[in-house]
């Protein structure tokens, strides 16, 4: 894997996300997942909302680095915070 010169953030980040998925993957063979409508406007799934999680948790990482000067943990923080509304209530 030298060709890809990864360092520990990145590794760490691709594994954790790897993670995510195979978890997903693991209770949705468990448990099908049925469509339900929270407070997003569409009707969603697990798979949905992770997504939506993920994606809303990267621009709140880009929010707070691009307009405040708080330290990566405040937006990572939210970002769980958001995870778990998200996957509960949306």
């Amino acid at each position: 894997m030298e060709w890809m010169a990864w360092t520990t953030p990145s590794a760490l980040f691709f594994v954790g996300i790897g993670s995510i998925i195979l978890t997903m993957v693991c209770w949705e063979i468990l448990s099908p997942t049925v469509p339900t409508k929270g407070f997003l406007p569409i009707i969603t799934t697990r798979g949905d909302r992770i997504f939506i999680s993920l994606l809303s948790a990267a621009f709140i990482h880009l929010g707070f680095i691009g307009l405040t000067m708080l330290p990566l943990s405040v937006p990572l923080i939210v970002a769980i915070i958001w995870l778990f509304i998200v996957m509960k209530w949306g």
